[in-house]
């Protein structure tokens, strides 16, 4: 942060923590290592950074911070014993975090993505040992998987002055999945 301080003359205008990944074991699987480190990544790292901007975000006049959650926080899927608990926590700190904030003029929101094809999303496939990503349609209403370029675009949304009364939400954007599965 001493360094966004100085490149920025003090001031941060948007954070999006966006670090994230899983550990695709099954519950008796895991260890207490593997409890530590996807909590560290997928918590931890978002809180410590979110505390740090904290004045930076506040000098700025009109903060912005966005958490990339998933729809893991809301629902269960297979070998993410620990991943959706990490998920469910951003979404609550969103809120937190926006209701604490709000008289600093820091918004606070999440996406909350479903299946996107990344790196991640296609070990998963792997790890479960189930068809390859591309021809599997994960039950979504919209029968496919999301790009990144769609949870991008919902992210620059958040943080644009058309969102300047948006705070404290979790935005959804998984092709419908939230509405009924089949996974």
């Amino acid at each position: 942060m001493e360094l966004v301080s100085s490149l920025f003359q003090g001031k941060l205008n948007i954070l999006v923590n966006n670090a994230g990944t899983s550990i695709l074991k099954s519950s008796l699987e895991l260890t207490a290592e593997d409890y530590k480190n996807l909590m560290a990544i997928n918590l931890e790292s978002a809180f410590h950074l979110s505390q740090l901007s904290h004045p930076l975000l506040k000098a700025s006049g009109a903060g912005r911070i966005v958490f990339i959650s998933s729809v893991g926080g809301f629902l269960a899927f297979p070998l993410s014993t620990l991943y959706g608990p990490t998920k469910g926590a951003i979404n609550q700190l969103t809120r937190n975090l926006a209701l604490e904030w709000a008289t600093d003029n820091i918004r606070v929101n999440s996406v909350a993505p479903g299946p996107i094809i990344t790196p991640l999303l296609k070990a998963y496939f792997e790890a479960a040992g189930d068809n390859p990503i591309s021809s599997v349609s994960f039950g979504i209403p919209m029968g496919r998987a999301g790009q990144p370029v769609e949870v991008a675009t919902v992210t620059a949304f958040l943080c644009m002055a058309a969102a300047s009364y948006i705070t404290g939400q979790i935005i959804v954007a998984d092709g419908g999945i939230m509405m009924g599965r089949s996974l």
